[in-house]
């Protein structure tokens, strides 16, 4: 099976902010790190012309509501018209939010850029994943750390150090497979 080539942006589509999901409080608030991708998205979308739509991902973790819910509601409180709000509430993972957004962009016939917006810990990982589903992504700048201390920071660098191969390794599989 021949892998299909990434495919170009598309200067007349809008491009598409992918906010990726965090956890999300035991009374269904933002965690720091959730709230700073959110912002972080905010502000790159700012410089964008025409406004961007923005994709929140994230299922439903060991809190609820789903973190693609929570990330909608803080866009729609900071103005941004519930039209350019597609939410993706069905990833549990970050591998698996890429392929239900590569699903839903599809879908939608979006032909142009995508943007990431997470951590700057979580970023290599999501635009690996992104590139390896055949989407052209970018990077959005990512927000400063959401506090935590050094050891939370470090479990998190430790964690994308271990699901970073593991991901791209499935990624290409899936893809080879044509089941992406």
């Amino acid at each position: 099976m021949r892998v299909r080539p990434v495919r170009e942006v598309n200067p007349a589509s809008p491009a598409v902010i992918v906010i990726f999901g965090a956890a999300v409080r035991p009374d269904g608030a933002p965690s720091p790190a959730l709230r700073a991708r959110v912002l972080a998205a905010l502000d790159f979308a700012a410089r964008l012309a025409p406004p961007p739509v923005f994709v929140p991902t994230g299922g439903i973790g060991r809190y609820g509501p789903a973190e693609a819910e929570v990330m909608a509601a803080l866009l729609t409180g900071a103005g941004v018209a519930p039209e350019r709000i597609v939410e993706e509430p069905t990833g549990r993972t970050t591998l698996f939010s890429v392929r239900a957004v590569r699903h839903l962009l599809a879908r939608h016939g979006h032909r142009g850029a995508v943007f990431a917006a997470t951590s700057s810990y979580h970023l290599p990982r999501c635009l690996l994943l992104l590139r390896l589903a055949g989407l052209v992504s970018r990077p959005v700048l990512p927000a400063p750390p959401a506090g935590g201390g050094v050891w939370l920071r470090c479990y998190a660098v430790g964690r994308e150090v271990l699901a970073l191969p593991r991901d791209a390794c499935w990624m290409a599989a899936l893809r080879l497979c044509g089941r992406v």
